[in-house]
């Protein structure tokens, strides 16, 4: 799928909702259109590597647990 363009502030704003833990991926594509794989690109491109390896792991343990809690 191919990325619209994003200023800077709207890129922002998707980083701050990916990185909180309170907010989901259909939020996001509801808000700015991008699905999880659009995300994890943009999260890549814009995060230090170190930082995107942290995000992704962050985001596979909270997953884990919501899907005990379900």
């Amino acid at each position: 799928m191919r990325q619209p363009r994003l200023d800077q502030e709207t890129v922002s704003s998707i980083i701050e909702m990916a990185l909180s833990d309170h907010i989901s991926f259909n939020t996001i594509r509801a808000e700015h259109g991008l699905g999880p794989d659009d995300v994890k690109a943009l999260m890549r491109r814009e995060l230090k590597p170190g930082s995107y390896r942290a995000w992704r792991k962050r985001l596979r343990q909270v997953s884990a647990r919501r899907a005990v809690y379900k």
